[in-house]
């Protein structure tokens, strides 16, 4: 047996002398220290007691030691469960119960109040700080620059993911060995990633997207990264002629198109990806009138890593996600049968990359994982004549008016073409008459002043009257998590008694 993460992502840095990790301060890292820390933190967790199995989960900032740990983690047959930085000492009080870490590792400035969290929950506090202080890395520098990494078989755990929860209590999406390296591989061919690459990476790593996508692709691939604590259109601009691909949010394009000197930084770029939240088709567009690059766009889940991709080369269709990766199953479904080319549906997914169930959820897990392997994501799609899936929206946010059925995306499509109107989310809402109401949530572009009414005025000749929405506001700006998706449950929880009142 070995250890396949550890094989093919890790062993082969003790033998690289060249750089690995090009951080900010143009300061770099090499393939053989970054290895030196892995084996270090590996000898610290071990003589903490972490045994194959267990879990370690972090709430800690991202910098090259964090990124160590992760490694350190999956190397000895560990479970690595990394924790958004944004949560609340109550929000991790559930997590920490709900996975029972043998570690937990914070900020040394939060180590105080996480203190009792830890201690009711048996789980041992250790401290990392974003500039590698702490008493974990103390404990490390005991340890010698090399270790054997723990025997693992392909389906055992390697981390658990919490899912964002906004329709109830975060799940534990438990992925294997096997699921995050089939998707590493995947996707490092099908992006064709090499030795010759340098990522620019900005994305946090407690996400899947920075943690199992840019990280994995990258040391699977031998790839160098510019490893930003965070993103800054700045520091974006300035550093992207050092760098070959870029991986993104969609928030990251729209602030670099708005920053001076984007088409002359993107000159030798090979890749510009996006995920984790839609893409407006008017980025996309925009973006390839100032650069030349088509952004490629992909899409995944917590429980599947990445499913889709625009292809690398061929037609990259902007407000798509693409066709379904290598060796991945898709099918659109509704009432438990396929739709027809062109339907909306539910895309259910099959393949390595499928999660293995959620932590401690028997009942979640049947009732979102077929015994035959279908994952049942919750995510409505169409799907045309070419192959190439267009999310429509989830499930939970399909609209239900007076009966008849609205998919939300069609209609933020028509708004967001209103001159005026930058982004939009549209929701449904109470109403004493018709169940649920349409109602839009509008921002505007810099300097344009949009009359709700107007806006609504404007797409009523393009839809079915029970589309209409019923009423409209103006925000500045629209609730997004650390990934930039827009939270809808917290539009809907603002405006739930709007119809009730007026």
């Amino acid at each position: 047996m070995a250890n396949p993460l550890y094989d093919a992502l890790f062993a082969a840095l003790q033998q690289r002398s060249g750089p690995l990790l090009l951080l900010a301060d143009g300061s770099q890292i090499s393939g053989a220290a970054f290895h030196a820390d892995i084996a270090r933190f590996a000898h610290a967790l071990r003589q903490l007691g972490v045994r194959p199995g267990d879990r370690v989960a972090v709430q800690i900032a991202k910098s090259p030691a964090a990124l160590a740990v992760y490694a350190a983690t999956v190397s000895i047959g560990a479970v690595f469960l990394p924790l958004n930085t944004a949560y609340t000492a109550a929000e991790l009080a559930y997590f920490i119960g709900n996975a029972t870490p043998r570690v937990f590792l914070c900020d040394p400035a939060h180590a105080a109040a996480l203190a009792t969290i830890a201690t009711d929950h048996d789980a041992q506090l250790l401290t990392l700080g974003a500039k590698g202080e702490g008493n974990l890395p103390d404990l490390a520098t005991q340890h010698s620059p090399s270790f054997t990494p723990t025997d693992c078989a392909p389906d055992d755990l390697a981390a658990i993911l919490y899912t964002s929860g906004t329709t109830g209590r975060s799940k534990g999406a438990m992925l294997s060995h096997r699921n995050l390296l089939s998707n590493a591989e995947s996707l490092a061919q099908l992006w064709r990633f090499t030795a010759n690459d340098t990522l620019l990476h900005a994305l946090p790593i407690f996400h899947t997207h920075g943690l199992f996508v840019a990280s994995n692709v990258s040391l699977l691939s031998g790839a160098q990264m510019i490893f930003l604590p965070g993103f800054d259109a700045e520091t974006t601009l300035r550093l992207l002629p050092k760098a070959t691909v870029l991986m993104g949010v969609p928030t990251f394009y729209t602030r670099l198109l708005d920053s001076p000197g984007l088409a002359q930084a993107a000159r030798h770029m090979r890749l510009f990806i996006s995920g984790s939240a839609p893409l407006l088709a008017e980025t996309h567009t925009a973006f390839q009138s100032q650069t030349g690059h088509r952004i490629l766009e992909r899409y995944g889940m917590t429980e599947t890593n990445m499913n889709t991709s625009n292809p690398y080369d061929g037609d990259r269709r902007a407000g798509t996600v693409g066709l379904p990766l290598p060796g991945v199953d898709i099918r659109i479904t509704a009432q438990g049968a396929e739709v027809a080319q062109g339907e909306v549906g539910m895309i259910e997914v099959r393949g390595p990359n499928v999660f293995a169930g959620y932590w401690q959820m028997p009942e979640k897990t049947a009732e979102e994982l077929t015994p035959d392997g279908w994952f049942l994501t919750g995510d409505l799609a169409t799907r045309d004549a070419d192959g190439y899936i267009s999310i429509v929206g989830r499930a939970k946010d399909l609209i239900i008016t007076g009966g008849y059925n609205v998919y939300p995306k069609e209609l933020e499509l028509l708004l967001d073409d209103v001159p005026g109107v930058l982004e939009s989310a549209v929701i449904g809402l109470p109403h004493p008459d018709f169940g649920e109401a349409v109602f839009a949530v509008l921002t505007p572009r810099k300097g344009a002043r949009l009359d709700p009414a107007a806006v609504l005025a404007a797409i009523a000749p393009s839809l079915a009257r029970f589309k209409h929405p019923k009423a409209a506001v103006v925000v500045a700006d629209l609730p997004r998590n650390t990934m930039g998706k827009v939270q809808k449950n917290l539009l809907r929880a603002e405006y739930a008694d709007w119809f009730q009142q007026s």
